[in-house]
């Protein structure tokens, strides 16, 4: 089995530093540029399945990265990104900072992202990892597709909590940073194990992508 995961393309939350979570922001024009570019690098791969997050920003990047092939897409709502509740929409960078509690406990979101506490109505990381790690254990058990190339379209933090299961350290979550838009990370599963092949790869210029790992509070 041959997994290709990809982060959504750029949207303007992401412009403007906006929490999204499982608000179902479409991509910008920037972010369909991307998804483009990342496209025509992927040209020559043979999907045999597409699995996308229900969001509409990870659908339109799986749609535009697949183009005119014919492959088979399903939606699964245990890939779509961490919800942040009440605290959805708001400003969460230096320059517009609105998250209700103090920025030293909203910054171990990305410092110790394990020991992050949940907004009100929200789930913790724990908790996205248990819904990812549910899905990747059924994906790599299926016995139809052992053999197939699948595109899997999902978002920064659930790629990150789905990459749990491959990463030798589980206890190093961002590794190094939130994934770059349309960045895409290759597995290969074979007998039951997990083989991180590429971590990361974009497929356009790199002056174009944007760490906003480094642009927290």
């Amino acid at each position: 089995m041959l997994l290709y995961l990809i982060r959504h393309g750029e949207t303007n939350w992401n412009v403007e530093g906006r929490m999204q979570g499982q608000t179902d922001i479409p991509l910008n024009e920037n972010g369909i540029r991307l998804a483009q570019e990342t496209a025509r690098g992927m040209a020559d791969i043979r999907f045999d399945l597409c699995i996308t997050s229900p969001l509409k920003r990870a659908r339109q990047t799986a749609e535009i990265i697949l183009g005119d092939r014919r492959v088979p897409i399903r939606e699964d709502w245990r890939i779509g990104e961490l919800s942040f509740g009440e605290w959805e929409g708001l400003g969460c960078r230096a320059g517009n900072y609105e998250v209700p509690v103090e920025p030293e406990r909203f910054r171990l979101f990305y410092t110790d992202p394990l020991h992050f506490q949940a907004a009100p109505g929200g789930e913790s990381i724990a908790q996205l990892c248990q819904r990812t790690e549910q899905f990747w254990r059924e994906l790599t058990a299926d016995p139809a597709l052992q053999d197939k190339t699948v595109l899997i379209a999902t978002h920064g933090c659930a790629m990150r909590a789905i990459l749990r299961n491959v990463y030798a350290d589980k206890t190093d979550f961002w590794h190094g940073q939130v994934p770059v838009n349309c960045a895409v990370n290759i597995v290969e599963v074979k007998d039951g194990r997990a083989k991180l092949l590429a971590e990361d790869k974009i497929y356009y210029d790199p002056s174009a992508a944007v760490n906003y790992f480094k642009a927290t509070v």
